[in-house]
């Protein structure tokens, strides 16, 4: 018999039952926490928040063409990456925003989420390609 119950949703199982960790990533109970603080889930939306008001600044001024336009650039910056195993600057859409000469947190002592991702490239290059 089982030691534990199983909890739905806790843990994606793998073909044996096992947690699949190369394609899943490590499960985290940090990540599934509510926010502890109220200006926590302000500060995670801070970047969304601030492009939405310079979209509609930017529209009042200049016309719908010019929110679309930008948006469209985001979205192309943003699908710029490099392998799946190697963590992606986003120089690209840093420089869109004009956040590439702002010092911030993550560029001194990094982003904790974008820590490194460990594995076999050619797996992860697959699993991406959606061949596996």
């Amino acid at each position: 018999m089982f030691d534990s119950v199983p909890v739905a949703g806790m843990c994606p199982q793998g073909a044996y039952g096992v947690q699949d960790s190369l394609r899943s990533g490590f499960t985290s109970v940090k990540n599934e926490l509510l926010p502890s603080h109220p200006l926590e889930l302000s500060e995670k939306n801070f970047q969304l928040n601030q492009d939405k008001m310079n979209f509609s600044t930017l529209r009042n001024i200049q016309g719908l063409h010019a929110p679309l336009k930008l948006q469209m650039e985001y979205r192309a910056a943003r699908q710029i990456q490099r392998l799946p195993f190697l963590q992606s600057s986003h120089l690209a859409l840093d420089t869109l925003r004009g956040s590439d000469e702002a010092i911030g947190f993550e560029d001194i002592l990094s982003d904790p989420a974008q820590s490194e991702t460990m594995g076999e490239p050619h797996m992860m290059v697959e699993y991406k390609l959606g061949l596996l």
